[in-house]
């Protein structure tokens, strides 16, 4: 039986290794936590196919630049002199262009159908519940300039064959009966869906240790063996661990440790924070993002998850109160009835998001090693798209052909 060490233990290897598990090898998954961090738990839990416009895209530049100064705003680059960031920042504006958004679309939008087809065989398939529902997204704005935009990116998902309906504020209302909605209107995606994420992964992990998946927690991987073009061991500081394929799924440390394999991997961390309300009595319907304040906002049961922000600040897991406060106050402008109290630092998660600069994953093959394949880099995408993901690894993996192509996403891109 031939054996996988995954390195990474969020959705993206949780998935890679339930694949290749079903296919039938012997899966080790090594993560430098406990299993029970990182963006997979506390994520807004939302399944968009609607999302097919990359991160770096015309706009993004200028928004960023405003946003960044105000410490309560969406969007915030921690401004420091490091290389690695600004050769990210240079990329991320060479890839904001029309160009690059015509051929991400394609991409973006055939790994996130492919992706959702795979949740929706999960929610068949696994032994357990994990609150999968398909009632799609709406984009919630208030401004004519916010409205311009997402009339035209509705009109972009239409072209590119995603379902898109522009809602007048009554259309909304009509969707969301039990909670008054202030908005000038709305984009409607039926085809989304969402999830509970702190359920799937956990129930997933205790799933893969039943099927015979090991996992290997607070381990930080120092070194890699290599002899001719193979990883031939991933060494700790008091062990080594030897596997015919190695997977590299390490989510916002992916560029440094790519970096010893001589892999060039531009990635930054983008954190984000959610806190989640656990008994709503007048609870939403329909997952909807708050576009000004660019907050998600995602029922759960009972409970009722915000979630924002993206802050470029390297690895770090300091928690800014501003941001969850920037969050709290766009709430009350579309939800006027709902009163939502600063949370204590203790009730907020935090996540750092893995982004490239192109706004597209990394999955794939790379030339130099024989027996390596990348996958990651999905930035705020992550939970959406790790079952595709993973099924994509299996079929690398295996030497199947993959169900989608990969080309879009080559790990040695910026090679």
């Amino acid at each position: 039986m031939k054996s996988v060490g995954i390195i990474g233990g969020g959705i993206i290897g949780l998935s890679s290794a339930y694949y290749l598990n079903k296919a039938g090898f012997k899966v080790t998954i090594i993560d430098q936590g406990d299993f029970q961090e990182g963006c997979s738990f506390g994520n807004a839990g939302m399944v968009v196919p609607s999302h097919i416009i990359p991160l770096a895209s015309p706009g993004m530049i200028a928004k960023g630049i405003r946003w960044m100064f105000n410490s309560r705003s969406p969007f915030y680059v921690h401004p420091r002199i490091n290389g690695e960031l600004l050769r990210w920042g240079w990329q991320f504006y060479r890839h904001s262009t029309e160009d690059h958004v015509r051929h991400s679309i394609p991409a973006l939008k055939e790994l996130s159908l492919f992706s959702k087809s795979l949740y929706r065989e999960w929610s068949k398939e696994l032994p357990f519940e994990f609150g999968y529902q398909e009632r799609g997204l709406i984009m919630l704005y208030q401004r004519a300039d916010t409205e311009k935009e997402e009339v035209e990116a509705a009109h972009v998902a239409n072209e590119a064959g995603v379902e898109a309906k522009v809602l007048s504020p009554e259309e909304v209302q009509k969707l969301e009966p039990d909670v008054r909605v202030t908005v000038k209107g709305g984009v409607y995606y039926p085809g989304d869906a969402h999830l509970t994420p702190q359920i799937l992964v956990g129930r997933l992990i205790e799933h893969l240790k039943s099927a015979g998946v090991t996992f290997m927690p607070r381990t930080v991987i120092r070194r890699f063996g290599v002899s001719m073009s193979r990883i031939t061991s991933l060494e700790t500081e008091s062990a080594s661990y030897t596997f015919d394929e190695v997977v590299l799924a390490t989510g916002s440390w992916s560029g440094t440790v790519a970096a010893g394999l001589g892999l060039t991997l531009p990635m930054q961390a983008g954190k984000g924070y959610s806190f989640t309300l656990p008994k709503v009595e007048k609870n939403i319907r329909i997952p909807s993002i708050l576009l000004e304040g660019r907050v998600a906002v995602t029922p759960m049961g009972e409970s009722l998850r915000f979630g924002g922000t993206m802050e470029i600040t390297g690895v770090d897991h300091s928690i800014n109160m501003n941001r969850v406060r920037g969050i709290v106050e766009t709430i009350p402008k579309y939800y006027p009835e709902m009163k939502v109290a600063m949370p204590d630092k203790k009730e907020v998660w935090h996540g750092l998001r893995p982004c490239s600069p192109d706004g597209l994953p990394y999955i794939g093959r790379i030339k130099k090693w024989d027996n390596v394949v990348v996958a990651t880099g999905h930035a705020m995408m992550g939970l959406s798209l790790g079952p595709g993901t993973g099924k994509l690894v299996s079929q690398l993996i295996t030497e199947e052909h993959t169900s989608i192509p990969v080309a879009s996403f080559d790990p040695e891109r910026y090679a």
